[in-house]
């Protein structure tokens, strides 16, 4: 007598999602200071920190004006702490470093066209520059005179 095979029941196949393992090569938080090109990408984005404490400085400035001499004195006292000369000091530098950084990505950022032509970076931006010296020595002869 043939033995009867025994029928069993396969539970249904298990589907999973397929999650394929994705290529992440590791990454320094350094990375930035392999190339002179990415550090100096991250320095101008780092100097709108120190364009944003020069922002709030001039506000402070201008509300101890409107509050009144004694407020005045009371804000240039405390401009004179040694912290925040070397704080003005750092954000002076990042400024003129975001400032002329700017500049030069004016002529990429503005490509200005005469005849067809593109105009030379120089003739775009030169005029920003002799702006902010003409600005510069005008403000040094009000404020030295």
């Amino acid at each position: 007598m043939p033995v009867a095979r025994q029928a069993t029941i396969k539970s249904p196949p298990q589907y999973t999602e397929f999650h394929p393992r994705w290529y992440r090569p590791k990454v320094s938080v350094y990375w930035w200071l392999g190339e002179r090109h990415y550090l100096k990408f991250i320095l101008r984005e780092l100097s709108s920190v120190f364009v944003a404490v020069f922002v709030v400085e001039t506000l402070m400035l201008i509300n101890a004006l409107r509050s009144g001499p004694e407020a005045y004195a009371q804000f240039l006292q405390s401009m004179q702490n040694p912290p925040v000369i070397v704080l003005n000091v750092i954000s002076l530098f990042f400024v003129v470093f975001h400032t002329i950084t700017w500049f030069n990505l004016a002529p990429s950022a503005t490509p200005v066209r005469m005849g067809g032509k593109r105009l030379p970076d120089a003739m775009i931006a030169g005029p920003a520059y002799l702006a902010w010296i003409v600005i510069s020595v005008f403000i040094c002869w009000l404020v030295l005179r």
